[in-house]
C-alpha cells in the first residue's frame, strides 16, 4: 500500500501537474502522453508490429539453405549388413529452382544394386526446376509476400488500436471535466445559498423579514447541498473511470482528489490530438489507418488467389545431378555422367483445386466489399464531424450570451431583494435557470470537445508528439 502511495505521489508531483496552492492541475497533453506511454494497451499495440516483424523473419525462413544428412548401419553376428551415409545441401530461390549437393556412401554385404559407390563415395551437384506448377508463384514465394503486406498491415492497425485507446482516454477526461465543472456550479451556489440564508435569518430576527422567509432560504440551502452531493457521487465515478487509463511502470495509478483538470483544454486538444489546421480538403482518403490495412489484407489475398490459380497447372518438376567420385572433378563438368530425371502430376477433375480457387475468389471479393463500405462510411462520418463542429461554435456563443444574461438577471433581482421589492421565490427561480444553464453550457462544451475527439478518431491519428 506504501509503495503504491509513493508510486502515486511521484506520477502527480513530477509529471503530471502544474502546482497550484491546494490543488494539481492534470494537463490533457501530459494526461495523453502517459496513457499512450504506459498504458497496457497502448503496449499491447506495439506487439502487433513485433508479431508482423515475427511472421516475416519466419516466412524468409523458406529460402534458408538447408542441410540434411542421414547415417544407417546395421551389423549382426559379425556381419556388416549395410552401412550408409547420405548427406545433402539444398539451396532453395525465389523461383522454383532450387540449388543442391551430395554426397552418398555405401558399403555391406546387403546393400543394393543401385548403391554400389566409388570406394570415396559419390558427389553430386545439381538442380531441381519447376516448369509450371510453382515456377511463377509457390508456397515459399506466396508466404513470404504475404507476411510482407502483414507485417505493413500490422503497422496500420497499431496506429488503429493506439488511436482507439487514447479516443476512450479523452472521453473519459471530458466527462471528469464536465463533472467536475459541474460540481463547482453547486459548490458556489451552496455558499450563496448559505449567505443568502444567514442574512434571511437576521433580518427576520430583527423584525425586518418574515420568519417564514427563513424556511424557504433554508429549503434553497438543502436543495443545493442535495444536487452537490450528487455531483460529487458522479464526479467520483468519473474520476475512477480516468484512473482506468493512469498507468505507471505497469502499475495503476488511482487518481487524486486534489487533482482536477484543465478547466480550458480547447486549444491543448488541437495540439495534442494533432487535428489543428486539418481542414475538410486536406483528408487524403488512402492514408487513413484502416482502409491502409484493408488494402494490405486485400493485398494478401490476392497473392493467395494466384497461388491458387496456379495450383491448376499440372506439376511437372525436372532434376539433373552431375556425378563425380572425387571432389576436385568439380572443376571438369562431364555430362556423361549425371542423375537425372522428372516428376509428372495432374489429377484428373482438379475439384480440390477448382473449391480452393473459388474460396480464394470469395475471400477476397468479401474483403473488396469491407473496404469499399468502409471507404464511404469514414468519408460520410469525416463530413458529419466537421458539421457537428461548426455547429457546436455557434451553439457555445449561444449558451455563453444566455449564461451571461441569466446572470445579469439574477444581479438585478437580488439588488432588487436588497431594497425590499423582490422575494426569495423569484431570487431562487432566477438561480435555477442560472444553475441550468450553466450545466447546459458544461454539456455543450463536453460535447464540442468530444467532437473533437471524434475527429481524432474519424481520421485515425496516431499521434508522434506525444
Amino acid at each position: 500500500m506504501m509503495k503504491k502511495f509513493f508510486v502515486v505521489l511521484a506520477l502527480v508531483m513530477a509529471v503530471f501537474a502544474r502546482g497550484q496552492q491546494d490543488s494539481l492541475v492534470l494537463g490533457f497533453n501530459e494526461y495523453l502522453g502517459y496513457v499512450k506511454k504506459h498504458h497496457p494497451i497502448a503496449k499491447q499495440a506495439q506487439l502487433t508490429l513485433s508479431v508482423g516483424q515475427a511472421q516475416l523473419l519466419k516466412a524468409r525462413g523458406g529460402f534458408d539453405p538447408k542441410l540434411e544428412a542421414a547415417y544407417d548401419r546395421k551389423d549382426f553376428k559379425g556381419l556388416q549388413y549395410w552401412d550408409r551415409l547420405n548427406a545433402t545441401f539444398k539451396i532453395p530461390t525465389y523461383y522454383g529452382l532450387e540449388f543442391k549437393a551430395g554426397f552418398e556412401q555405401a558399403e555391406g554385404e546387403f546393400i543394393n544394386l543401385d548403391e554400389t559407390f566409388p570406394e570415396e563415395g559419390l558427389f553430386s551437384a545439381g538442380v531441381k526446376l519447376s516448369v509450371a506448377r510453382g515456377f511463377w508463384i509457390n508456397e515459399r514465394m506466396a508466404t513470404l509476400r504475404k507476411a510482407k503486406f502483414f507485417r505493413e498491415q500490422a503497422k496500420a492497425d497499431q496506429d488503429l488500436l493506439v488511436n482507439q485507446i487514447l479516443f476512450d482516454a479523452s472521453i473519459a477526461y471530458f466527462e471528469w471535466l464536465r463533472a467536475h465543472k459541474d460540481a463547482a456550479i453547486f459548490e458556489r451556489f451552496l455558499n450563496n445559498a448559505e449567505v443568502r440564508f444567514q442574512g434571511v435569518k437576521r433580518s427576520a430576527l430583527l423584525g425586518e423579514r418574515a420568519i417564514i422567509d427563513t424556511v424557504e432560504a433554508k429549503i434553497a440551502v438543502q436543495n443545493r447541498a442535495l444536487s452537490l452531493e450528487q455531483a460529487n457521487v458522479k464526479l467520483l465515478k468519473k474520476s475512477l473511470k480516468l484512473s482506468n487509463f493512469l498507468w505507471l511502470d505497469d502499475v495503476p495509478v488511482e487518481l487524486q482528489p486534489n487533482v482536477v483538470p484543465d478547466y480550458f483544454p480547447a486549444e491543448d486538444i488541437d495540439q495534442s490530438l494533432e487535428i489543428m489546421g486539418k481542414p475538410l480538403d486536406s483528408f487524403v482518403m488512402e492514408n487513413h489507418p484502416k482502409l491502409r490495412s484493408l488494402n494490405y489484407k486485400i493485398d494478401g489475398l490476392k497473392v493467395d488467389k494466384r497461388l491458387k490459380t496456379n495450383k491448376l497447372l499440372p506439376k511437372i518438376d525436372f532434376e539433373y545431378n552431375f556425378l563425380t567420385e572425387a571432389s576436385e572433378s568439380f572443376n571438369s563438368f562431364n555430362t556423361q555422367e549425371f542423375k537425372g530425371g522428372f516428376n509428372f502430376f495432374f489429377p484428373l477433375f482438379l475439384r480440390k483445386e477448382r473449391g480452393d480457387l473459388r474460396l480464394a475468389k470469395f475471400k477476397l471479393r468479401d474483403a473488396q466489399f469491407e473496404r469499399d463500405n468502409a471507404q464511404v462510411e469514414i468519408k460520410n462520418k469525416v463530413l458529419a464531424i466537421y458539421g457537428e463542429l461548426d455547429s457546436y461554435v455557434v451553439q457555445n456563443e449561444l449558451i455563453f450570451n444566455i449564461v451571461r444574461d441569466y446572470n445579469t438577471l439574477l444581479a438585478a433581482e437580488e439588488r432588487k431583494f436588497s431594497f425590499g421589492e423582490s422575494s426569495l421565490f423569484l431570487i431562487n427561480s432566477r438561480e435555477s435557470k442560472l444553475i441550468d444553464s450553466e450545466l447546459k453550457q458544461n454539456e455543450v462544451q463536453k460535447k464540442y470537445l468530444s467532437a473533437k475527439a471524434k475527429l481524432f478518431q474519424s481520421l485515425a491519428i496516431n499521434p508522434e508528439n506525444l
